[in-house]
């Protein structure tokens, strides 16, 4: 008995139909663009500093030398 095959989607960056061999791309061009974009900076995870507060960071010092 055969397994069914799973959908592939579409790519990512053009929206054809994905192709087994560039999974989950439609071709290479596409999988280039996406390291690409990677290597690039397009794609980031925006990041955002914490701020403490005096009375936080006497917090954080005091467990420290408790422990």
């Amino acid at each position: 008995m055969k397994k069914p095959e799973a959908k592939l989607g579409n790519c990512p960056i053009c929206d054809k139909p994905a192709q087994p061999a560039s999974k989950p791309f439609c071709s290479e061009r596409c999988r280039q663009v996406d390291l690409n974009k990677w290597l690039s900076g397009s794609y980031s995870v925006p990041a955002v500093e914490e701020e403490f507060s005096e009375s936080d960071l006497m917090d954080l010092e005091n467990s420290r030398i408790l422990h």
